[in-house]
């Protein structure tokens, strides 16, 4: 075999350290996973419908590469009437193969060999990995949990250098919760403007927040929207992950280019899942806010329980996550995180899964139900308990 038959940068690439534990509770009888950022809902009905009914009209040809027309304007009309951003579906609207994909074709379009992109950590595993291969390199914001988990201006101006091009504003994030109100958002602002800095913004748990304040964009600050590639879908906020079906919304010159891209290497998002993306858009309201509400209860009740433990845990106000800190036990995360599963069937993930700032903490999904919620905190509360017996 050839020594040099593989790309360096793929194999020097870390597998995904929240697949790791996902792939052994697969096989451990009784075992609870808290480890997958997946909602248990099923995908509301009227939107199954739809999709089933555009296989029963015989619509499963390809769609133009950028995506269904009609649901390219209902992108539009939707972050138009959520955050008042005007996006002329035709060139700054893109229809991708998930959030994912959107967020890979950003870096590609964008990254020349030796750019530098800026990455507060933690946060999404696949930022760094996608970041790399397209030739970045990677400068990492390690955020604290003295400042919420959220960027502020001095960590950004800290960063910059003169060959810093893309800021990656992953918020609301996973796995911290944290989110970016418009005054946080106001503040970074003047300094990506002042660096002539592009930002990918991750929004896909944008509807997902619990605060007293909607979730806000950054591109629908003065001056922003020239300046961010917008990442949405609808695996988060509707149910459907399985769907494949996202979006990009930015400058007509990037998304021009992510276009070309994407028509090479994917052709077009799967249809039916375009056509199911249409009714989630036009009906979907409800069934947002339904979700929104079941999460925000677990949510609090998992902090409850972390609280009852005597588990600090930083207050999440976004997507379906908490970041607990389990520094008192004189363990590493992927030692506790693996020490739990072995003991008590339990998985969650390690918090250096998303950065090695995430040293210290743990990231637990409440995407489930309440019963599978209460059963496996109530064995991480044994767990914690023998712990410290032994201390």
């Amino acid at each position: 075999m050839r020594s040099d038959l593989l790309n360096t940068t793929a194999v020097q690439m870390k597998p995904s350290g929240i697949r790791k534990f996902f792939d052994i509770v697969a096989d451990m009888k009784d075992a609870i996973s808290l480890g997958v950022g997946e909602p248990d809902f099923d995908t509301p009905w009227h939107i199954r419908d739809e999709g089933i009914y555009s296989l029963e009209q015989g619509r499963t040809f390809y769609t133009s590469n950028a995506g269904l027309k009609d649901l390219k304007i209902e992108i539009a009309a939707y972050l138009k009437r959520s955050q008042n951003i005007d996006y002329h579906y035709n060139h700054e609207v893109f229809v991708t193969v998930g959030g994912s994909e959107a967020i890979d074709l950003t870096f590609r379009a964008m990254i020349n060999p030796g750019d530098e992109v800026i990455i507060p950590e933690p946060s999404y595993v696949s930022y760094v990995p996608c970041a790399q291969m397209s030739g970045a390199t990677v400068k990492i914001i390690n955020l604290k949990e003295e400042n919420r988990f959220r960027l502020t201006p001095e960590e950004l101006e800290s960063a910059i250098t003169d060959k810093t091009k893309l800021l990656v504003l992953p918020y609301p994030n996973n796995p911290t919760g944290a989110i970016m109100e418009r005054k946080d958002l106001e503040a970074i602002a003047p300094i990506i403007e002042k660096h002539d800095l592009y930002v990918l913004s991750d929004e896909i748990y944008g509807e997902l927040t619990y605060a007293d304040e909607p979730h806000v964009s950054i591109a629908s600050l003065p001056g922003m929207k020239e300046r961010t590639i917008l990442v949405n879908g609808f695996s988060k906020a509707y149910a459907m992950t399985g769907w494949r079906l996202g979006y990009a919304c930015g400058p007509e010159a990037i998304i021009k280019q992510m276009v070309k891209i994407h028509q090479y290497c994917i052709m077009c998002a799967p249809t039916t899942s375009q056509y199911a993306g249409v009714e989630a858009l036009k009906n979907g309201d409800e069934d947002i806010r339904m979700m929104r509400e079941s999460y925000n209860q677990r949510r609090r009740f998992v902090l409850s329980m972390l609280d009852d433990m005597n588990i600090p845990c930083f207050e999440p106000q976004g997507a379906f996550y908490v970041f607990p800190c389990i520094r008192e036990f004189g363990m590493t995360s992927e030692e506790f995180a693996t020490k739990l599963l072995t003991e008590e069937k339990v998985a969650i993930v390690p918090g250096t899964a998303f950065g090695d700032c995430g040293e210290g903490y743990l990231r637990i999904s409440y995407a489930y139900s309440i019963e599978d919620l209460r059963k496996a905190l109530k064995r991480l509360s044994d767990f914690v308990t023998k712990l410290r017996g032994k201390a």
